[in-house]
This record gives C-alpha cells, structure tokens and sequence, in this order.
C-alpha cells in the first residue's frame, strides 16, 4: 500500500513540472512537440527578474549632506536603468507577439529560448558596467561594444527561435504569410542595429548609445491591423 502510494505522489509531482507534449508525435529530428505554456511562464518570470534586479544596480549617495548633488551624480546609473529597461520590455512584448503565433515547442527551440533567456539574465551586469563606465568617464568605448554586443547575441537567439519555427512547421494554423513576414521583418533588424551601435560605439560611445535607443522607436510600432506588439 505505501509502495502504491509512493508511486502515486511521484507520478503526480512528474504531472505538475511536465511539459505538456502535443498530438503530434514527432517534428523531424527536432524531437516530439511540446506546449507552450510552461515555456512562456518560464520566460516572463525571468524577463520580469531581470528588468527588475536593474535597479539594485543603482546606489544611493553616501552623503546626506549633499544629497541633491549626490542624486543628480547619478544620472549615468539612470540612464543605464531606463534604456536596458526599456529595450527589455521591448524583448519580452515582441517573445509574447512572436508566441502568439507559435502552437508548439520541440526541443531545438525551447534551447535557443533557454539561450535568450541566459543573455537577458546577463544585461543587469552590462548595464551596470555601461553604467560605471560612464560615471568614471573612463573605458566608455569598450562598455558600449560590451553593451551592445550582449543584446545583439540576444537578438541572434531570438531570430533563430522564429526561423526555427517557421522551417519546423511549428507555428498555428491562423498564421497565415503576410503576419509571417511582416514578424520577420520586425525581428530580423535587431541584431544589425545593436552591432551598428556597438561599432559605432566604439568610435563615438553617445553615437553608441543613441543606436541602441533606435529600437525603442522601431519595436514599439504597431505590425499593423493584424497584430501589435503587445499582447
């Protein structure tokens, strides 16, 4: 009878933390398919860490006596926090807008999906780096490569994610080819613009810095009567 019920509390814990596996069997050699849903919950936890852990990276002045002009010293720290913000919340609508249109997951796209999420786990970093960099005016060059670099190798894995559910056959029946190509022009600029940025950046680091703003424009523009970034 223990044994039985052993067996029942394992299987019901091994019910909970599955991914739930869709009617298809199999996607080539991609593995079996799997819902979305754990993913995307996964996802936004992580996305909403990371935005989140940005403002630790912002300490308060030391001198009370001079807080006005301790508090305006910080702009560099302000800045680093509203642009990554920004640019993250960016990268988390366009994954909630691109999995609108995914209906499963195999086993190559949940990789590149843990991929992205490892780079946006890491931009609190560089943009504490970019950060300092700023308010120390010394090694602003190489921040801003670093900087733009960590979102362009996010947005490597985030294109890869939808190329790969379009050669995969992953994506829903009610996605028809001009929301498909319309998605792919959105995502696809992302990558260029940061390594633009980043390239520039190391030249003229503010040059940098107002290309890695560019998406806030881009991103944030409606697909069309179709679809929007948000969802």
């Amino acid at each position: 009878m223990a044994g039985r019920k052993a067996v029942a509390v394992r299987r019901r814990w091994a019910a909970r933390w599955s991914v739930g596996v869709a009617d298809s069997p199999a996607i080539g050699t991609s593995g079996r398919e799997r819902g979305t849903t754990r993913l995307m919950q996964f996802s936004d936890g992580v996305f909403t860490i990371a935005a989140t852990i940005l403002v630790l990276e912002i300490q308060r002045p030391a001198d009370a006596a001079h807080l006005s002009r301790g508090l305006l010293e910080l702009w560099p720290s302000y800045l680093a926090y509203a642009l990554t913000f920004l640019l993250i919340g960016q990268v988390w609508a366009n994954h909630h807008a691109m999995f609108d249109h995914i209906r499963a997951a195999d086993w190559v796209l949940l990789l590149f999906n843990v991929l992205l999420l490892m780079t946006v786990a890491f931009l609190p970093f560089s943009a504490s780096v970019l950060a300092e960099s700023l308010r120390d005016h010394a090694g602003q060059r190489t921040a801003v490569v670093f900087y733009g670099a960590s979102f362009a190798l996010g947005s490597v894995f985030f294109f890869l994610i939808w190329r790969h559910a379009r050669r995969a056959r992953l994506l829903g029946e009610t996605t028809d080819d001009q929301t498909e190509k319309a998605l792919t022009r959105r995502f696809g600029p992302a990558a260029p613009l940061y390594l633009a940025g980043a390239v520039a950046g190391a030249v003229v680091p503010v040059l940098g810095l107002v290309l890695f703003a560019a998406p806030a424009i881009f991103f944030w523009l409606p697909l069309g009567h179709r679809d929007s970034v948000a969802s």
